[in-house]
């Protein structure tokens, strides 16, 4: 999908369309931009700069905080046209997918319609652009996928030699792997392009980085790449995290905000349709040492109730001894499907019970906000804090 959320931002909202628009931390906050508009992208904004960075450059830029329970809603509709073609789709993200179609062109057409067809499909049903790469593989497809953004196609070659001249003359930068440590390594040697790759001697570039990534990039750098598109591979983390202005030694301050993520992470979860079956806390204190734990749900969760409780568990497991920076709470091992119930001897199991009302709470609430805006339902009681006993 091309610059996802700006995207879904202005299609949502007329008024910022050919607007630079700016997705991720204030513009006077400590954190980082997590997409922007192509508009933005012309004042050399990008992912991971600072906020701060990206109001110097683009001074004029709408800035916004995410809205993660609409974006996943965008997500699952694409991934629903997604499906309509093939069922071997392994999603990278909530914005990008490998889709293996070798089995669909009976039904559908090459690779090439179907790639077609989709991007219609998503521009006609969701308002929204996405840039494919056809190719005989994952590595090239995604690399194909960058080349001509916004709203792009572009097709690979099929033959190995004709592969090799599509690959030779872009920066070695586009190999998949290929970092700026890398790069900077490669770039000492004179390596730039995936051509010069190609000319090197197997000896040579093994010498340089050593023999297995030297043996990966080589077959990288001549298309040659045999994974399968994985269907059934664990999602990745939905998380929130943030950044404090002023590094923050109030524990209790620390606290409200984790929690606050937490019930934010748990809206996203239910918005993808998911459950999650690990917590994960996150905290950076002010040396910039980070510190990341995690526990498992008692059972796999969704609501509110239980991500904010995992997240105070984890907190108080965790005490910092300095002041903290950032603070992120995130879940994954995701399912689709909620848990099955654990009926005992007696019955139903209270806990199931008590889970699927606080979950149907925690929905309810998403309907609420969504009619009334974000703010509403804030009465939402905080399950993790401590209970006073009954008064005699």
């Amino acid at each position: 999908m091309d610059a996802f959320f700006a995207s879904v931002e202005q299609r949502d909202r007329p008024e910022l369309r050919g607007r630079p628009v700016i997705v991720g931390a204030g513009p006077h906050e400590r954190g980082v931009v997590s997409t922007c508009s192509y508009e933005a992208r012309r004042f050399g904004v990008h992912s991971a700069m600072p906020s701060r960075e990206a109001y110097r450059l683009c001074p004029e830029g709408v800035f916004l905080p995410p809205d993660m329970n609409r974006y996943m809603k965008a997500s699952a509709a694409v991934f629903a046209i997604f499906d309509r073609y093939t069922p071997l789709v392994q999603g990278l993200s909530c914005d990008e997918a490998f889709l293996d179609v070798s089995g669909a062109r009976r039904l559908f057409g090459d690779a090439v319609t179907i790639a077609r067809r989709i991007r219609a499909d998503i521009s006609s049903e969701l308002r929204l652009t996405a840039s494919v790469g056809v190719a005989p593989n994952k590595f090239l497809a995604k690399l194909a996928s960058d080349l001509d953004k916004p709203d792009g196609l572009t097709v690979v070659p099929e033959d190995p030699a004709e592969i090799a001249a599509f690959l030779a003359p872009l920066p070695v930068g586009r190999i998949f792997g290929v970092g700026r440590v890398l790069g900077e390594t490669l770039a000492s040697h004179g390596v730039r392009t995936i051509g010069d790759v190609q000319r090197l001697a197997p000896a040579t570039l093994s010498r340089w980085v050593g023999p297995r990534a030297g043996e990966v990039l080589r077959a990288l750098a001549f298309g040659i790449d045999g994974r399968a598109v994985e269907t059934e591979r664990e999602g990745k983390s939905i998380s929130r995290e943030h950044t404090f202005a002023v590094d923050e030694a109030d524990a209790s301050r620390v606290r409200a905000v984790l929690l606050e993520l937490a019930s934010d992470v748990a809206r996203q979860v239910r918005a993808a349709g998911a459950w999650a079956a690990t917590a994960h806390l996150k905290l950076r204190t002010d040396d910039f040492r980070t510190i990341t734990r995690q526990r498992p749900f008692p059972r796999p969760a969704c609501d509110d109730f239980a991500f904010r409780e995992a997240a105070s568990s984890l907190l108080a497991a965790n005490p910092a001894s300095r002041p903290i920076r950032l603070v992120g709470f995130g879940t994954s091992s995701f399912s689709s499907a909620p848990p099955p119930d654990r009926a005992t001897l007696f019955g139903p199991d209270p806990e199931d019970e008590r889970a699927e009302k606080r979950e149907a709470l925690s929905r309810a609430l998403d309907d609420v906000r969504a009619r009334f805006g974000a703010g509403a339902g804030a009465f939402l009681a905080d399950a993790s804090a401590p209970r006073e006993g009954p008064r005699r």
